[in-house]
């Protein structure tokens, strides 16, 4: 049975017989056709055989390496395996050129000159390395102590040495750190900052509802002196609204009159009625005749005998007028010489009095 398999055939059909040219164009293809079915079988019948060897073969020959050593080259390999002295490995060469015969021999003996010529060079190869580490160490050591080049038993490691530099090369607690940045320290100086700018707020709150006392003059060609009580913190609206009430209880003109159509001049400066009263003390505003932050009253500036080289902080009481009493004498003395005042700007020179000099700024 096992003949016949191995020795299979598929007939032929017979094209090239007599009967067989009868066949004509399909009994050809059919040729063909059997042909590569013939080849497809064969192919099959070398893989299971290649198969079938494979599988024959135990664990220990699929592991064994290369089937092609002999046994003195497997021996030879399995000795040296390792790390090993050259005597051993010079009596491994040996054995092995015994057990291998003379072809085997020379390329066994070739083979182990080159290992012995590898091994040597790795030897050389670490006997530098150590050669430099030794003389790193001796560098190192010389530049941190003064010890002898010749101790080489006692060189520390590099580690130490290193630890031992590092150690040096921490920070220095003398010294002054506060141009650093700080988080805890900026912190603490902007709670100190909000502090301080809270306590300034409550501190200008608290001028702001102190008791001022103005005296005044309503002006309407002559001058009729009065008082008033009023905050720090409210505005010249505000205060010509009360000085409104208390002058239409005795001038029946002021009766029919807002606070709108009432200015307050100060030290012949008409003040706007959003300004207020803390302003003017604040800034230590200055008028043309007088301070505009003193409300206290001196019958003139010019009485007495007068040091020019001081400045003079009386002033003169404000006069309260109506817009349009203002419109019909502005151009008569003493409305000529009034104008707005405008908190922007610096200096309205030297006081003076129709036009003369009474004393000097601050300046001279």
């Amino acid at each position: 049975m096992g003949d016949f398999s191995a020795n299979f055939k598929r007939p032929d059909s017979g094209i090239h017989t007599v009967e067989g040219n009868v066949a004509g164009a399909r009994a050809a293809t059919l040729t063909k056709q059997r042909e590569a079915q013939q080849l497809e079988f064969e192919e099959r019948k070398r893989k299971l055989a290649q198969d079938a060897e494979r599988g024959s073969k135990t664990i220990q020959d699929k592991f064994s390496g290369d089937s092609s050593l002999t046994k003195a080259e497997q021996s030879f390999r399995s000795r040296t395996v390792g790390l090993v002295t050259a005597d051993e490995f010079r009596k491994a060469t040996e054995d092995a050129a015994k057990r291998g015969g003379g072809g085997d021999e020379e390329s066994v003996l070739t083979e182990t000159i080159e290992s012995a010529k590898e091994l040597e060079s790795r030897k050389k190869e670490e006997r530098k390395a150590r050669k430099r580490a030794l003389k790193k160490k001796k560098k190192i050591l010389s530049t941190l102590s003064f010890a002898g080049a010749d101790d080489a038993d006692f060189l520390p490691d590099v580690t130490e040495v290193t630890e031992k530099v590092a150690k040096r090369l921490k920070k220095d607690p003398g010294v002054d750190t506060s141009f650093l940045p700080d988080q805890e320290r900026q912190e603490a100086l902007e709670h100190q900052r909000d502090l301080l700018k809270q306590q300034w707020l409550d501190e200008q709150e608290r001028i702001k509802k102190e008791t001022l006392e103005i005296v005044y003059s309503y002006w309407d060609g002559s001058g009729h002196r009065r008082t008033v009580q009023v905050k720090k913190g409210d505005s010249i609206g505000h205060f010509l609204e009360c000085v409104r009430r208390e002058l239409a209880k005795e001038f029946r003109d002021v009766q029919n009159v807002s606070a709108e159509d009432l200015l307050y001049v100060k030290e012949d400066l008409m003040i706007p009625q959003d300004i207020t009263f803390y302003d003017l003390i604040q800034t230590k505003a200055r008028g043309k005749s007088g301070p505009l932050f003193h409300f206290d009253v001196h019958d003139d500036v010019r009485v007495g005998a007068i040091d020019t080289r001081v400045e003079k902080d009386e002033s003169h009481p404000g006069k309260i007028v109506q817009r349009r009493w203002y419109d019909r004498n502005k151009h008569i003395f003493p409305a000529s010489r009034w104008e707005t005042f405008d908190p922007a700007k610096d200096s309205y020179g030297h006081y003076t009095i129709h036009g003369g000099e009474v004393n000097t700024s601050k300046n001279n």
